[in-house]
């Protein structure tokens, strides 16, 4: 049971975690919460199969409202997805077929169901905003919603004059922020839903959103945006980034996922436990403390990786990432490890190829078709100097054949020279 302080304290909690944007105002938000608990939304559009680590943002942030004993619902935008955000975009998103949009719901529904919990008087929602769009025809749109919105305001909003300086933009894309506001007034009506929330490019939305509901409904609804998560060379996370880390296991594996964040710059740790883990004050602030002292021990960064993996992934996923992330460079079995784990844990290494029949090459050959050694030179330098490995395992003469029990899985070898540089060799296939 939530009391009325638990209610409002989220609110200092996030300002503490920086992550506060913009809001309609504040104290009469403090003052909505304080009374009974309120209904808010977050909205995610299906534009790909799955959710993103930029996603997560609002998606932690629905969670920590809920605990602090508000009501969640989570619109997958069956409706919104198919015309597209221009919010953030130099260019008109590729529209994809009613059927694969569709498909793509119900993969992010799942996907936001595992951030909130279903029982008790505060239990969720999802909900999707095709339900209340697709049958309502053209002359309705333009009468019952249209007419409240002033095409200078729409005009002047970033996310349209920054596409319209940039060449232009559809007019379904323009009506974008005209459907996100119906949704707004749609959960008001339906759930009682008086607050949104939606990151800082999303403003604009959220504002027309509020306007719609003071203008039909003569009520005061809220906005809260939360800031853009960037990684630290100002990248936005996203998938049109090209570098898309994905909620989805099949499209980023929990071992990519756990190794991103284990190497989470320094100048970045501390933001990311303040926005993903849910820690308490003091023991971020001391997670942060250890990053300035003792950079060198990263215990910020295993701890950002451990949470935010277990968050998105569970337990079990999470401790097979360890567990390969360790054996990777020599603190544990790496033989112990099974091969969809394996195969993760490869993907991005520096890689040789071995024949599929007959003798493998020597492991001094190895490390120079790997790239691990320059030369065969530099290679005998390393076995001689104790510094090569092979399966964890270290090898010191220059003769040495491995076999083909020693492949992991019956396909890999794993190569190590020193410490911390890796490769792999891989049976051809």
């Amino acid at each position: 049971m939530t009391t009325q302080d638990d209610r409002t304290a989220v609110l200092d909690d996030l300002a503490w975690r920086r992550m506060i944007a913009d809001h309609t105002d504040l104290d009469e938000l403090r003052a909505a919460m304080g009374g009974e608990p309120i209904t808010y939304y977050g909205g995610f559009d299906p534009t790909a199969p799955s959710l993103h680590f930029g996603n997560l943002v609002l998606l932690v942030t629905m969670r920590r409202l809920q605990q602090a004993g508000h009501r969640p619902i989570g619109l997958v935008g069956g409706a919104t997805g198919l015309v597209g955000d221009p919010g953030g975009r130099t260019s008109e998103r590729t529209l994809q077929d009613p059927e694969v949009t569709a498909g793509w719901v119900e993969r992010i529904r799942t996907q936001v169901e595992r951030y909130v919990h279903f029982d008790g008087a505060n239990g969720a929602l999802i909900v999707n905003n095709l339900d209340w769009t697709a049958n309502m025809s053209a002359i309705d749109w333009l009468r019952d919603v249209g007419k409240h919105f002033s095409v200078s305001r729409m005009l002047a909003k970033e996310s349209v004059s920054a596409r319209l300086e940039a060449g232009g933009i559809s007019y379904t894309e323009f009506s974008y922020q005209i459907m996100q506001s119906l949704d707004f007034l749609e959960l008001y009506r339906r759930h009682g839903c008086t607050l949104q929330l939606g990151g800082s490019d999303q403003w604009g939305n959220l504002t027309a959103g509020v306007d719609l509901i003071r203008r039909v409904e003569s009520v005061t609804a809220h906005a809260l945006a939360t800031p853009l998560i960037t990684r630290p060379d100002g990248e936005k996370f996203g998938k049109s980034t090209g570098s898309t880390l994905w909620l989805d296991p099949e499209l980023t594996s929990p071992f990519a996922f756990y190794q991103w964040f284990l190497n989470t710059d320094d100048s970045a740790v501390g933001t990311y436990l303040r926005v993903f883990s849910f820690r308490r004050h003091s023991e971020i602030e001391e997670l942060e403390a250890a990053s300035g002292g003792r950079p060198e021990q990263r215990e910020a960064q295993r701890a950002l990786a451990t949470e935010v993996t277990e968050l998105v992934h569970g337990a079990d996923a999470t401790r097979r990432a360890t567990e390969a992330s360790a054996a990777l460079f020599g603190a544990g079995d790496v033989r112990s490890l099974d091969e969809a784990t394996l195969s993760a844990a490869f993907a991005d290494l520096p890689r040789a190829e071995l024949p599929s029949e007959g003798p493998l090459p020597s492991v001094l050959d190895l490390l120079v078709a790997s790239g691990l050694s320059e030369s065969r030179g530099a290679a005998r330098r390393v076995l001689g100097d104790g510094g090569a490995y092979m399966n964890n395992e270290r090898v010191a003469d220059p003769a040495a054949m491995p076999d083909r029990a020693d492949l992991l899985a019956g396909r890999w070898l794993l190569l190590r020279r020193g410490k911390r540089s890796v490769a792999v060799a891989e049976v051809a296939r």
